[in-house]
């Protein structure tokens, strides 16, 4: 497993906008020029964490990172509280699960006792321990739930398998999944706890987990993670870095998985593909440097790396840069991007490091 590390972005411009270099077409054929889009609204966190997790729900926004780091908006990120969990072991939390304004659930990504879940249910005031690693290797990367009873969690692997746990009880209890109903790694195949998205969870008891190195793979459950089966998938796959980092659902349910390589995040190669009737088919897109985190609301969808932020349109078929608003009136192009995405309701929040915090809302913008 590997607990990646990244080097801080530079700064973000306060209340710089981000929108597209070119004109899209909607399904009516009438232009979306970068001027009728939406901008995206900062924020700077204190004490400048890097930020794995976020998660919204209505006006509730959510964000977690390194050094036990929580901040929360209860008015759709116009002000932020810092609800960090107060222990002396501090964590890096990777990954969170909002079940409502004031229930949630952090996980701590790491070796040991570092991999723990806190759960609050007075918006982030008082924090509990909900379930604690005990595996010396053990190394928890995400985790997803279909509602506030029952999810799972992925770990790294033990004994050549991924640890793949399930819980009925909102995570007071797991139970790992029998290695007997999930197919052996593969050599060089890794996982990544990079922005709180390596497991998703959709409609019907599905469920997806993507996984990485020289084995870009995604494993997908039909019966609530009970068993699985791994598809191979058509990204950068060429060093022990490189492969799947997060998977996704559009509106439709269609699940995507997207990558790159940390290491080399700026070169071009397939970093988001699409799962089809049959196989995975690579998305032509900008074709440029590590994603690792993706959202869809309606037919708008959003993937963000560090280096960069992509928009679609029509719910993830083709793909556009994001550039800085200062490159509408310059030849120079600039862009931007994040670690971590969500979205509900029309509106996506997107976390990065040095504590930076983006809202953009398309509530009332329309194809």
């Amino acid at each position: 497993m590997f607990n990646i590390k990244i080097t801080p972005l530079v700064l973000f411009m306060p209340l710089v906008a981000l929108t597209l270099y070119s004109k899209y077409i909607s399904a009516d054929n009438s232009l979306v020029t970068p001027e009728k889009l939406p901008e995206w609204k900062y924020s700077q966190l204190p004490n400048k964490p890097s930020l794995r997790g976020t998660a919204i729900k209505h006006n509730s926004l959510w964000v977690t990172g390194s050094g036990n780091s929580v901040y929360v908006s209860q008015d759709a990120g116009k002000t932020w509280q810092d609800k960090s969990v107060p222990v002396k072991l501090k964590r890096d939390f990777r990954d969170i699960e909002l079940f409502n304004d004031n229930t949630a659930i952090v996980m701590g990504a790491g070796s040991g006792e570092l991999s723990t879940l806190y759960k609050t249910i007075d918006g982030g005031n008082n924090w509990q321990v909900l379930y604690q690693n005990t595996d010396d290797v053990g190394f928890f990367n995400s985790i997803a739930f279909w509602d506030e009873q029952l999810g799972l969690l992925i770990g790294d692997p033990v004994d050549g398998y991924y640890v793949i746990k399930k819980t009925t009880d909102g995570g007071k209890t797991w139970r790992r999944i029998t290695i007997n109903n999930l197919p052996k790694i593969l050599p060089k195949e890794s996982a990544f706890a990079a922005s709180g998205n390596s497991i998703i969870v959709g409609k019907g008891g599905k469920a997806w987990i993507a996984t990485g190195g020289f084995s870009a793979s995604v494993y997908v459950s039909v019966d609530y993670g009970e068993t699985w089966q791994r598809d191979s998938v058509p990204l950068y796959k060429e060093t022990q870095t490189s492969g799947s980092y997060s998977v996704a659902l559009n509106h439709l349910d269609h699940p995507f998985v997207i990558g790159g390589d940390y290491l080399q995040r700026e070169k071009q190669y397939g970093n988001i593909a699409k799962k089809t009737t049959t196989h995975w088919e690579l998305i032509k897109t900008s074709g440029v440097g590590l994603r690792t985190a993706m959202s869809c609301q309606s037919k708008i969808c959003i993937a963000t790396g560090k280096t960069a932020t992509d928009i679609s349109l029509d719910a993830g078929s083709t793909w556009q840069q994001l550039l800085s608003q200062q490159s509408k009136s310059s030849s120079e192009s600039s862009t931007t991007g994040f670690f971590s995405l969500a979205s509900d309701n029309n509106v996506f929040i997107a976390a990065g490091a040095n504590g930076e915090v983006a809202v953009i809302s398309f509530k009332g913008f329309s194809l």
